[in-house]
């Protein structure tokens, strides 16, 4: 096979005086040289004792979940001298004290003459947890509305406290709650009357499943194997099948062009970029949930982006390398298969943070070749990221960096166990109840096994992604620099598409449309789509649970704030793929025949059927 590796050496600077070599400055100067090796000696101790440190932060990682024990710690002192310090704010908490109790009390003085009586206190809209009616019925009434009014009582003493910092009162909330979820009387066998019902009804056969069950994903967690289910969705078989051929490769991307299935094509291709802390087939599911072979269905030239699963000898590559190695290495290869045509840029998540990189670079340089650009919920202000905030301060990052420097990449395991973190309710506890109490194995789902298939990430490409975008903003502020010199969005002039979620914890919707400030010179659409991070992105025409709002802000127009956005913008039933198909169509300018699968007079002949190598990488 035909393969084509770029290098990542960078070409001296033409006129530029050769380096001295240091043997030769210690022998020009002999006086200095004692003094200069005492230097170098003392350098040379500073980084092994700070590499010692490093060590037992790499050691301790796996322990705390990747979690810095020291952020902890300030933040719980942080907030209990506070307190301590604050005699109104303990007279406010023990006065609600008496009257939780007074309404609890009063609570079950009305079950006592009324079993029906209605609760004292209602879950909130996304706690599902006590909703079956076994629920409603005494004792397990009684005992799921103390544990709400302890749940409140504790938002309270964990917040609004004079004198803490936003960040830590955050991080007490967050692990607050973390702990009150997993003490919830829904987790335990015990308290919880559906494991009872389901225990007497099935003679315990549920909590003989339920072994098994944990037993099966603690052998796999051991082993390294993705979770039961996951073997029948197989990329290439099941999954990411949309015919294609790898096009292009270097050391950091294959770039996969897609067959046509319709006799004319846009002129205009359209360049997918997927985050690469995941496989790029999120967008290539199976065929009827493709984003992928939606498009090319409807007369597009779709292109992707496949990134590699970066190893210990990738620990140097950063974000420049992505942007070098993958946007514009992409951009190349593209413009010589399809010819003097404009590129529609689409980035998903981390891949729409490289695409904003990229494009604003491109507007800097005077580089015209995007016709449109579409983020798919991605963040381009970093001041309000949601509970991710809980893993972006400073003592957090150096902890990341050091359980990083020991192998040269982050695991995939320890992002997600991030990411399960921000939904513990759900993807923990109450998986724990439904898998192992009750004995129901969830079933696999295409979606979950792509969750399950994440990817490396390089030492330096994620720590400069944590310090330069999450910690310091410096995208959004204009304080990015490529090649030297500051970027701005405002200086993208291109169409842009944006698309949030309205359940994102990852990409908060709020903080999405923040972009709207960086974009008054270009035509912006933005679309609020129903569901979480992922699910509202793939959004399946003839889904029926699935709505979007729609509006479009054009040049130099002023825009409402985001919550009145939401309030006057029409909602639309279905999903908001064909809209975007639709805008796409409308900046592209018409149909011709399909180019040919690479481009093997310009040295681009096609290399390998899709899905390609990069993506099979373990």
């Amino acid at each position: 096979m035909n393969d084509r590796v770029e290098t990542l050496e960078r070409p001296a600077v033409a006129g530029a005086t050769p380096a001295v070599p240091l043997e030769r400055q210690i022998t020009a100067i002999a006086p200095a040289a004692p003094r200069r090796r005492e230097s170098d000696r003392a350098l040379l101790e500073s980084e092994s004792l700070e590499n010692i440190d490093r060590l037992v932060n790499a050691t301790l990682a796996p322990l705390t979940f990747g979690l810095s024990p020291v952020t902890l710690q300030l933040a719980y002192l942080d907030w209990l001298v506070h307190l301590a310090a604050s005699p109104g704010k303990q007279y406010l908490l023990g006065e609600k004290v008496l009257r939780k109790t007074m309404r609890y009390l009063e609570f079950l003085a009305r079950c006592a003459r009324d079993p029906e009586a209605e609760p004292c206190i209602d879950p909130l809209p996304q706690d599902r947890r006590f909703r079956a009616e076994a629920w409603q019925r005494l004792p397990y009434k009684a005992i799921y509305q103390a544990f709400l009014l302890h749940q409140q009582w504790w938002y309270n003493a964990t917040t609004g406290v004079r004198g803490v910092s936003r960040h830590h009162e955050s991080l007490v909330e967050f692990f607050a709650r973390q702990y009150l979820d997993m003490l919830a009387p829904a987790n335990s066998p015990w308290l919880n009357p559906e494991i009872q019902s389901a225990t007497v009804t099935e003679g315990g056969a549920n909590l003989l499943r339920g072994t098994w069950n944990f037993w099966q994903d603690m052998g796999r967690k051991l082993r390294d194997e993705p979770p039961v289910g996951a073997e029948n969705y197989r990329v290439g078989h099941e999954l990411a099948i949309t015919p294609g051929k790898v096009v292009f490769r270097n050391r950091l991307i294959e770039l996969i062009q897609y067959s046509p299935t319709t006799d004319k094509v846009q002129r205009e291709p359209v360049l997918m970029i997927s985050a690469w802390m995941m496989k790029y087939y999120i967008m290539d599911l199976q065929p009827d949930d493709s984003m992928v072979k939606y498009l090319v269905d409807r007369g597009h030239t779709v292109f992707m982006i496949s990134w590699k699963n970066p190893g210990s000898e990738d620990r140097d590559l950063g974000m420049e390398d992505y942007r070098r190695l993958g946007v514009m290495a992409a951009l190349d290869a593209i413009g010589e298969i399809v010819p003097e045509q404009k590129i529609h840029a689409v980035g998903y998540c981390l891949g729409g943070i490289l695409l904003t990189i990229a494009a604003a670079t491109m507007a800097r340089d005077g580089d015209e070749r995007l016709a449109s650009l579409s983020l798919l919920t991605t963040l381009t202000d970093f001041t309000e990221v949601g509970e991710m905030a809980v893993f972006m301060d400073t003592s957090q990052i150096a902890y990341m960096e050091d359980m990083m420097w020991q192998r040269g990449y982050l695991e995939p395991k320890m992002s997600l166990g991030s990411f399960q973190l921000l939904r513990s309710r759900d993807l923990i506890w109450s998986k724990m109840v439904r898998e192992y109490y009750l004995g129901n194995r969830e079933p696999m789902n295409d979606l979950m096994a792509w969750n399950a298939d994440g990817t490396r990430m390089p030492h330096r490409q994620h720590s400069e992604l944590l310090r330069r975008l999450y910690h310091d903003n410096q995208l959004f502020q204009g304080r990015y620099m490529v090649e030297g010199r500051p970027i701005s969005i405002s200086s993208i002039h291109v169409p842009m598409f944006v698309v949030a979620a309205s359940r994102d914890h990852v990409a908060p919707w709020q903080s999405v449309y923040k972009i709207h400030l960086q974009s008054d010179a270009c035509e912006l659409t933005f679309v609020l789509a129903s569901g979480g991070h992922n699910v509202g992105i793939i959004a399946v025409p003839g889904e029926p649970k699935a709505s979007y709002q729609m509006a479009t802000c054009y040049p130099r127009e002023s825009f409402p704030d985001a919550d009145n956005w939401e309030a006057t913008t029409p909602r639309e039933k279905g999903s908001w793929w064909p809209a975007w198909q639709k805008w796409l169509e409308e900046r592209s300018s018409g149909r011709v025949a399909p180019p040919t699968m690479g481009a093997a007079d310009r040295g681009l002949p096609p290399l390998a059927d899709a899905p390609g190598s990069f993506v099979l990488m373990q």
